[in-house]
């Protein structure tokens, strides 16, 4: 793990600035100064009247005349009766604050920069200093960074930060292989029991990506991508299999080595892949169905 800010700042290489994704709400940038943990205050407590305030007259007032219809006609109207005191209120309950998590913010922008290639493969990137792009303390930052070496995005350097792990074309060829085991089998059953108003329904899903890809937007693709994948999946009913799925498919848009940008054309035509695969899925044709689902891992591995 990282040993002391000092030394990572002295020893990271300068890393480029981050565009969209180094924007963390103000809101958390607080938190963080804090450090990260808000707690709601609770609710003062109703005020208690004090025993007998509301009963009896103020002291020093006159006391009131001997009761009966004469004595009341002579002395004018009779004193209002004592009313019982009013129990004391209970304290509301209190406020529960709903902490937006700092380090969850990060851990998405991290993850938009590695796919948009902000992240570059072999580059080294210390917690203090991504802390202060972000605009946050370097906590959150090594947390969230810590979960991506977990997820094998990034590796720890001792004393010096994270190094993004440079993948290999092979590394890529493996997970299209994994994915391609465990999804088509899925794709063609639901093929064969989904009603076609099912698919219908995921139509906005796959235009998402059709936008994105035509911005040449490759992170936003990313994310649109895996919301199409997840919704097609999930049909299957198996939120292990959802859990899993999507991990292989995260790990496949990580950049490799030295990866040139993503043609514009590249984005489109894998886009296209999913409204084809839909109409596929609504028709029931198996031999499209997985050949769309292994040429979408293989050819574009998005």
């Amino acid at each position: 793990m990282e040993q002391g800010a000092a030394r990572e700042r002295a020893t990271e290489r300068p890393s480029p600035p981050f565009g969209d994704a180094a924007r963390v709400p103000e809101q958390a940038r607080a938190e963080s100064a804090r450090g990260e943990h808000t707690h709601g205050e609770p609710a003062a407590p109703a005020a208690t009247p004090a025993p007998g305030a509301a009963s009896g007259p103020a002291p020093g007032a006159p006391s009131a005349p001997a009761s009966g219809a004469a004595s009341a006609a002579a002395s004018g109207p009779a004193p209002v009766p004592a009313r019982a005191a009013v129990p004391a209120a209970r304290p509301a309950p209190a406020a529960r604050v709903v902490r937006h998590s700092v380090r969850g913010q990060i851990l998405d922008a991290l993850r938009t920069a590695l796919v948009g290639g902000e992240l570059v493969p072999g580059e080294v990137y210390s917690a203090p200093a991504l802390g202060e792009r972000f605009g946050v303390s370097a906590t959150p930052v090594r947390e969230a960074m810590q979960r991506l070496a977990v997820e094998g995005a990034v590796e720890v350097v001792p004393n010096r930060g994270f190094r993004v792990t440079e993948r290999t074309p092979r590394e890529l060829a493996e997970l299209a292989e994994v994915r391609a085991l465990i999804e088509v089998p899925v794709m063609l059953r639901l093929a064969r029991t989904v009603p076609a108003g099912r698919w219908a329904e995921l139509r906005p899903l796959a235009e998402a990506t059709s936008t994105a890809a035509a911005r040449g937007d490759r992170a936003h693709y990313a994310e649109a991508d895996r919301a199409f994948h997840r919704a097609v999946l999930s049909l299957a009913g198996n939120e292990q299999l959802l859990a899993v799925a999507d991990d292989l498919h995260r790990r496949s848009q990580w950049p490799l080595i030295s990866a040139p940008v993503v043609r514009h054309g590249v984005l489109v035509a894998d886009a296209a892949e999913h409204t084809a695969l839909l109409d596929a899925l609504t028709a029931q044709d198996l031999a499209v169905v997985e050949a769309l689902v292994r040429e979408h891992f293989t050819g574009s591995n998005a």
